[in-house]
C-alpha cells in the first residue's frame, strides 16, 4: 500500500510538472527528500509548496520539500505558496532587526533637549542649532528609497550588516565634531544609512509572519520606534540635567546600535527570493547563464532603486494617501517633541526635570496602542481570515481592508483629543489633563499609522511591500524634517490653543482617508499594477524575470527547452 501511495503521488507530481511546459522552463531537478527513510531536508525552515493538493501530500508525510522556482519570463498564474516552519529561537533571531531600529529613532529625538547646549557650545542661532534634528529627519527620508529595493535584490541581512556600521561611524564623527556644520553633516549621513533598515525591518516581519500573526507583531514593531522617539527626549533631558554635556546624547544611541548589531550577526535571511536563489546556487541548479551587460545591470539597478518607490508614490493612490496621512502624523509627533517642554514651562512653570517628565504622556499613549491592536487582531481579523479560508481556494488572498479597523477609529479619535489638549493647556487646567490627552493623541496616531501600514503591506506583499514602505517613509520623514523648523514659532505666535487647533483641523481633513480605502479599496487595488491578488504573485516580477527555473520534487526529473 505504501509503494502504491508513493507511486500515485509521483504520478501526481509528474502531471503537475507537465503543466509547466508552457512556461518554457529550462531545468527541473530532483528533490532531496528520501521518503522511504523519512529524512528531512537540512533547510527544513523553508517549505515551498506547489498547489493545495501537493501541500497536503507533503504535510501528511512530515517531510519538507525545497523547491526553487525561477523562470526566464514572468510567471503570473503559477500557484506558489511559501511558508516557514518557525521555531521559537528563529523568532527571537528575526526580531533583532526590529530592535535595532530603536537606536535610529532614538538618535533623532534625543538631540532636542541638547539644542540649547549646542547653541552655547558652537555659538550659533536657534534656527541653526535646530538643523541637526531637522536634517537628521531629512536623511531618514532618503535611506528607505535606496535600502528597500536593495533588500529586495540582495536580501534583508546584507543591508543590515553593511549600513549599521556606517551609521555608527557617522554618529561618532558627529560626537567628535567641534563645528555645527560638521555635526549637521555627520547626523545627516547617519540618518541616511540608518534609515535603510527601518523599512527593511517591516519587510522582515512581512517575510517571516503569516496573515494570522502579522497584525499583532507589526503593531508592536510600529510602537517600538515611536516609543523610542518619545522616550528619547526624556532620556536626553535627564542626561543634560545630570551630566550637562550634549555629546552624551549622541553616545547613547551609538551604544544601543552597537549592542544590537552584535545580535544582528546571527540574524537569518528571511527574504524568500534570496533564500531560494542561494539554495539553487548551492545545488548547481541555476540553469543556463545568460550574460548581462554593464548597461543592462545599471538600468536594472536604477529601476529597482529609484523608479519603483517613486513611481508607487506618484501613481498608486493607496501609497499616496497613506504616505500623506502618516507623514503628517509623524510630523505631529515631532511637533510634540519640540513644543511639550515649551508649553509646560510657559503655562505651568515646570522646571527642567519636570519638563523632561512631561513626555510620559505621549510615551504611555504609544505603548497603550498595542492593546487594541492585539484585541482587533484576535477578535476581528483572525475569525474573518479563518472564515475566508474555509470558503475560498488557498491561492486566493483575503482582501486587506480588514486591516483598516484600527485606523477607522483612530482617525475619528485624534481631532477631539488634540482640541481638548489645546484648550485645557491654554486655560491652564491642571497639568495632568493635557498630559493625558497628549497620550490619547499619540494613541490615536499609532492606531492610524499601524492600521494603514498593515493594509498597505498586505496589499503589496513581500515583493513590493518594502518599496511601498520606502515611498511612505520618504514623505513621512520629509514632513518630520519640516515640522521642527516652524513648530516653536507657530506655538509662540498663535499660542498653544490655536496652534494645536490648527493641527486638529488638518487631522480632521485627513480622517476620511481610511474610510475611503475601506469602501473603495477593492476597486483601487483592481486598477493597481503592483497589488497582489493571489499568493502566487509573491515570486513574480523581478525574481521571475531574472532567473532560470529549477524545480525539485520527489525523485522525478524532467527537462524542458
Amino acid at each position: 500500500m505504501h509503494r502504491s501511495s508513493a507511486a500515485n503521488s509521483r504520478r501526481t507530481g509528474k502531471d503537475f510538472l507537465n503543466t509547466l511546459s508552457t512556461f518554457r522552463c529550462t531545468e527541473v531537478a530532483t528533490s532531496l527528500i528520501n521518503e522511504s527513510r523519512g529524512t528531512r531536508s537540512p533547510d527544513n525552515h523553508i517549505t515551498l509548496v506547489f498547489s493545495a493538493f501537493l501541500q497536503q501530500w507533503i504535510l501528511r508525510r512530515n517531510t519538507v520539500t525545497v523547491i526553487t522556482l525561477v523562470c526566464e519570463q514572468k510567471i503570473e498564474h503559477l500557484p506558489i505558496q511559501i511558508t516557514y516552519e518557525r521555531r521559537h529561537s528563529d523568532s527571537i533571531i528575526c526580531s533583532r532587526p526590529v530592535h535595532e531600529n530603536q537606536a535610529y529613532a532614538f538618535s533623532g529625538a534625543i538631540y532636542a533637549p541638547a539644542q540649547n547646549a549646542v547653541m552655547e557650545s558652537m555659538n550659533c542661532s536657534y534656527e541653526v542649532a535646530m538643523l541637526p534634528l531637522a536634517l537628521y529627519n531629512l536623511g531618514l527620508a532618503f535611506g528607505p528609497i535606496i535600502g528597500a529595493p536593495l533588500s529586495e535584490t540582495y536580501g534583508r541581512k546584507a543591508v543590515y550588516l553593511v549600513t549599521t556600521p556606517i551609521f555608527m561611524v557617522s554618529m561618532i564623527g558627529g560626537t567628535l565634531c567641534n563645528t555645527i556644520s560638521g555635526l549637521i553633516l555627520c547626523r545627516f549621513l547617519a540618518a541616511v544609512f540608518g534609515s535603510s533598515n527601518i523599512s527593511n525591518a517591516s519587510a522582515t516581519i512581512l517575510d517571516y509572519t503569516s496573515d494570522n500573526e502579522r497584525g499583532t507583531v507589526l503593531a508592536i514593531y510600529y510602537a517600538v520606534p515611536t516609543v523610542a522617539a518619545t522616550l528619547a527626549p526624556l532620556v536626553g533631558g535627564f542626561i543634560m540635567i545630570r551630566i550637562g554635556e550634549w555629546r552624551w546624547t549622541q553616545w547613547v544611541p551609538i551604544i544601543l546600535a552597537a549592542a544590537f548589531y552584535c545580535l544582528l550577526i546571527f540574524t537569518k535571511e528571511t527574504y524568500k527570493a534570496v533564500i531560494l536563489r542561494r539554495r539553487a546556487m548551492q545545488l548547481g541548479l541555476m540553469g543556463t547563464h545568460r550574460g548581462t551587460t554593464i548597461g543592462g545591470s545599471l538600468r536594472h539597478l536604477f529601476i529597482v532603486l529609484f523608479q519603483r518607490p517613486i513611481h508607487m508614490l506618484l501613481t498608486e493612490p493607496i501609497v499616496t494617501c497613506i504616505s500623506l496621512y502618516n507623514g503628517f502624523l509623524f510630523g505631529l509627533l515631532y511637533a510634540f517633541v519640540i513644543s511639550i517642554p515649551w508649553v509646560f514651562e510657559k503655562y505651568y512653570g515646570f522646571d527642567p526635570q519636570a519638563r523632561a517628565l512631561s513626555y510620559l504622556g505621549v510615551t504611555v499613549g504609544n505603548i497603550a496602542a498595542c492593546i487594541p491592536h492585539a484585541l482587533i487582531d484576535k477578535y476581528f481579523f483572525l475569525p474573518r481570515l479563518q472564515s475566508w479560508k474555509q470558503v475560498h481556494e488557498p491561492s486566493l488572498r483575503m482582501p486587506p481592508e480588514a486591516r483598516l479597523v484600527s485606523a477607522l477609529g483612530g482617525g475619528l479619535l485624534l481631532p477631539p483629543s488634540l482640541l481638548i489638549l489645546s484648550w485645557t493647556a491654554n486655560f491652564q487646567v491642571h497639568w495632568t489633563v493635557p498630559i493625558i490627552f497628549q497620550g490619547f493623541s499619540m494613541f490615536s496616531c499609532l492606531l492610524v499609522y499601524s492600521g494603514t501600514n498593515l493594509f498597505m503591506l498586505d496589499t503589496y506583499g513581500p515583493l513590493y511591500g518594502a518599496s511601498a514602505s520606502g515611498a511612505m517613509m520618504f514623505s513621512r520623514y520629509i514632513l518630520s524634517c519640516a515640522f521642527p523648523l516652524f513648530t516653536l514659532q507657530m506655538f509662540d505666535g498663535l499660542g498653544v490653543g490655536w496652534a494645536t487647533t490648527l493641527l486638529a483641523a488638518l487631522t480632521l481633513l485627513m480622517a476620511p482617508i481610511p474610510w475611503i480605502l475601506w469602501i473603495y479599496g477593492p476597486r483601487i487595488r483592481k486598477a493597481s499594477r503592483y497589488s497582489l491578488r493571489h499568493k502566487s504573485d509573491i515570486l513574480t516580477g523581478q525574481l521571475a524575470a531574472s532567473m532560470p527555473i529549477a524545480i525539485m520534487y520527489g525523485s522525478y526529473t524532467s527537462r524542458y527547452v
